[in-house]
């Protein structure tokens, strides 16, 4: 008998304290992203310390019931956005943004 529990994305980020809509996810995602190879999810700056206990915790334990999605949404946070995500920046009605020197 199977009696892992199942959880999916929004269910993690409800877990977590944070907006669980597909659409908040996502945002939360492209804001976020990408996350550099070298730095543990865990070590991020936006998480709080409750956050990152609890995603050290669940990492770590040995039945951990929330290690699919920490590793989905860290493989998430890691993808580099596609060219269609990217700001796109008006250089002639803002002229000092940094993308137009």
């Amino acid at each position: 008998m199977d009696t892992t529990t199942h959880h999916d994305l929004s269910a993690l980020f409800s877990q977590l304290g944070l907006p669980d809509s597909p659409a908040e996810i996502q945002q939360f995602i492209q804001r976020h992203r990408p996350l550099p190879q070298s730095l543990n999810l865990s070590e991020a700056p936006f998480w709080n310390a409750s956050q990152v206990a609890f995603l050290r915790e669940q990492w770590h334990a040995d039945d951990g019931d929330w290690v699919v999605q920490i590793d989905q949404l860290n493989a998430a946070l890691r993808e580099h956005p596609a060219p269609s995500d990217l700001e796109q920046v008006d250089c002639a009605a803002t002229p000092g943004h940094p993308s137009c020197s």
